[in-house]
């Protein structure tokens, strides 16, 4: 049976799955999510797990500089907080907890205050408040909140040895238990 012989039927089948995949091809390429290759070098690396975690250099409270891509061997724990945060508060005490507990491991606890939305007159009291003994840096005009596109706050990234962000935490308070379970786990990757 040639092609011209097909009942209508079975041809307006194959039209109906032709068109249909054409569409379908289409709406693929359409819709695609553009790759890291196709994304315009000015955009910054995605501050999501599983990519490079965006290098920042701050001011710390005590006036050194810190360059996150510089604590590259280490697992660095990226705390961004404001002293009027309530659950900000409630979980320094773990943060600074497993600080103590894992420093020695080579695991470093960045204490990110959002300056641009803080007062900060009032961080040093905050800091001795609760004995915090870990780096507390300084985002005076908001370009690090921006970068890691801060949604809430307290916001907590688990960066690993690579610099690749493991663990994302929007929210809190993270109790120590947790935030033991996520270095532990880091602790656990091979360098």
């Amino acid at each position: 049976m040639t092609e011209s012989n097909l009942p209508p039927r079975k041809r307006r089948w194959e039209i109906l799955m032709l068109v249909s995949l054409a569409a379908g091809v289409l709406w693929t390429v359409v819709s695609r999510v553009p790759s890291a290759v196709d994304a315009p070098l000015s955009t910054s690396p995605s501050p999501r797990e599983g990519f490079l975690a965006p290098d920042f250099t701050l001011d710390t409270l005590d006036g050194t500089k810190v360059t996150l891509s510089e604590l590259r061997g280490k697992i660095v724990l990226i705390n961004l907080w404001a002293t009027w945060c309530p659950p900000c508060r409630a979980e320094m005490p773990a943060l600074e907890n497993a600080y103590k507990q894992y420093k020695d491991s080579g695991v470093v606890v960045l204490g990110l205050n959002v300056t641009n939305q803080d007062s900060e007159k009032d961080i040093p009291p905050f800091v001795d408040e609760f004995g915090l003994t870990f780096p507390i840096l300084l985002d005076r005009d908001g370009s690090v909140s921006a970068l890691y596109q801060l949604k809430g706050l307290p916001t907590t990234y688990f960066v690993n040895r690579e610099g690749i962000i493991r663990t994302v935490v929007v929210g809190g308070p993270m109790n120590e238990t947790f935030i033991r379970s996520k270095i532990e786990a880091l602790l656990q990757e091979l360098p």
